[in-house]
């Protein structure tokens, strides 16, 4: 989880589009074909319980493309808050900050704030929606007194978006969660200064950016 004061920091918003930079296209539909002998290794080193998880995940991504984004939009957001319990990076993973790769997310059943936004985003495109609908959004929350993630849908540039959150299980517009205050928000192809309504002033092009190799290795290896 991070500090929302520290984004304020140019240091940091330096950090933060290095993340987005991550999130730079490259094919996603290669990377999560599951093989039999990676579902045999994740049989053996997580159980049966993740092999579930992995499968239903396949199964949602041969969801009908043609359904309205909506749909698909709740679909993808009841899955990952049903099927992976929250818990902080640092009990997990041992660090204060990890950033779970889809299949890392789900053969451990666990993550963070983060981990539910990636998943989200990443399935969210496989399923034919454009990136450039899409938002990885920091926020505080205000009712934890804490940083957040969500991922935001904008359906035109100016519309106001709608929240995927972890935390509540109704996708809402960004003007219903009143407990949230955006702060930046990212995807494949920049960095935005957040706000409640429309898309927010870019400050930067991930794009340009190459600092996100370590993280396009593991999906790319579907390390575990």
């Amino acid at each position: 989880m991070f500090r929302v004061d520290s984004y304020l920091r140019p240091k940091k918003i330096s950090r933060v589009i290095f993340l987005g930079a991550i999130f730079c296209a490259f094919i996603v539909s290669a990377q999560f074909e599951i093989s039999a002998v990676l579902l045999n290794k994740i049989q053996q080193k997580f159980g049966a319980e993740a092999v579930t998880r992995v499968q239903l995940w396949q199964d949602l991504m041969k969801t009908d493309k043609n359904l309205p984004d909506q749909e698909k939009l709740k679909l993808v957001n009841q899955f990952f808050n049903r099927q992976i319990e929250f818990v902080d990076d640092i009990y997990l993973w041992g660090v204060k900050d990890y950033w779970a790769t889809p299949i890392e997310f789900l053969v451990r059943g666990a993550g963070d704030c983060e981990d539910y936004s990636i998943a989200k985003y990443f399935t969210l495109k496989e399923l034919g929606i454009s990136e450039k609908k899409m938002r990885i959004t920091y926020v505080k929350a205000l009712k934890l007194r804490q940083a957040h993630m969500v991922l935001t849908y904008f359906e035109t540039p100016r519309s106001v978006p709608v929240v995927l959150d972890n935390l509540i299980s109704t996708i809402k517009l960004a003007i219903e969660r009143k407990d949230l205050l955006p702060v930046y928000s990212f995807n494949g192809s920049g960095l935005w200064l957040a706000k409640a309504r429309g898309s927010g002033k870019r400050v930067g092009d991930s794009s340009r950016l190459n600092m996100w190799e370590s993280l396009k290795a593991r999906m790319l290896s579907n390390e575990l």
